[in-house]
């Protein structure tokens, strides 16, 4: 049974920092991408960030979330994390982790930027960015 559990969200000041994991359970340890994304009020899914299986491959960011948001994973937990720093207002939204299998990088997930092209899915977790 597949599983993903999505944390770290709370309350920070413009500027602040959090740090968002996405635990995984019953997907093949090194064999599957990650995709994060964010849902503010009133709007859509937006795809922020995502990383493929295979350990050579770098993750990939939005426009409006590089050079501030850094992705990880450990493979030896099944946990990835989603470093947030410079966090700005427009940054407050529910926040998901999904994944789907890959074997070997075939996945490309920097070509998956829509929510149907992940089956596995976690709950949110709200992230919300005030003073």
């Amino acid at each position: 049974d597949v599983q993903l559990q999505a944390s770290g969200g709370g309350l920070v000041q413009p500027g602040g920092s959090l740090r968002l994991s996405c635990a995984t359970t019953g997907l093949p340890s090194g064999h599957y991408a990650v995709g994060w994304f964010r849902q503010a009020p009133g709007k859509g899914r937006e795809w922020v960030a995502c990383i493929d299986s295979a350990e050579h491959k770098s993750a990939e960011y939005a426009s409006s979330v590089g050079g501030r948001f850094t992705l990880s994973r450990a493979n030896a937990n099944n946990t990835l994390y989603l470093e947030m720093n410079s966090l700005k207002p427009e940054d407050t939204a529910v926040y998901f982790c999904a994944a789907d299998y890959d074997y070997g990088g075939s996945f490309h997930c920097i070509t998956r930027k829509r929510d149907n092209e992940y089956y596995y899915w976690g709950q949110g977790t709200q992230v919300t960015v005030s003073s």
